[in-house]
């Protein structure tokens, strides 16, 4: 198998590359919707900016840190035998 060397070979793999050499058109999409063509320096389809909080309604806030942020589970019980009649339950023990 003859194995090529040459500028093709970056359509095949991911570059792993910590700096680019060249600006890249990227779509930058705004919190309210809104988009912007940019250039960026890493070669990527679509950037999003992160919601700003302290702009929602408290309900929406609190909503979202809910989600963020899940309850952890309840600790369950555990069962004992104390307030069990153990004699109802003498026909099925074996002699």
């Amino acid at each position: 198998a003859c194995v090529r060397s040459n500028s093709n070979r970056a359509t095949i793999c991911h570059l792993h590359r910590q700096l680019y050499g060249r600006l890249y058109p990227v779509l930058l999409v705004n919190t309210d919707g809104s988009t912007i063509r940019l250039r960026y320096s890493e070669p990527k389809r679509i950037l999003m900016m992160p919601l700003d909080s302290s702009t929602l309604p408290e309900a929406e806030r609190k909503a979202r840190l809910r989600r963020h942020f899940p309850s952890k589970p309840k600790v369950k019980e555990e069962e004992t035998f104390e307030g069990i009649d153990l004699d109802t339950y003498k026909k099925f023990w074996k002699k």
